[in-house]
């Protein structure tokens, strides 16, 4: 599974709030098992839409859709908690 390059948008969004490294370690832990406990990976309601999210960190999620099997778009990233 490959995550695909991120908009600039949201890596100036990471880079802003200094999570691009952590980023980069979810990143690398998705693309070598998505299945990781460590993604806390979920299925966002409403569900027909088909939007996943992973955690960044304890306040952070990307959120992503599967364009095909093999990539993934995150589309988002946003505080989990708002």
């Amino acid at each position: 599974m490959r995550i695909l390059p991120l908009h600039t948008e949201l890596s100036s969004f990471l880079a802003k709030r200094g999570l691009t490294e952590k980023f980069m370690k979810k990143k690398e832990l998705f693309e070598a098992n998505l299945r990781h406990p460590g993604l806390n990976m979920e299925l966002l309601e409403p569900k027909h839409l088909r939007l996943w999210s992973f955690r960044i960190d304890r306040k952070y999620r990307a959120v992503f859709f599967f364009r095909n099997r093999r990539e993934i778009e995150v589309i988002d990233v946003n505080n989990h908690y708002r």
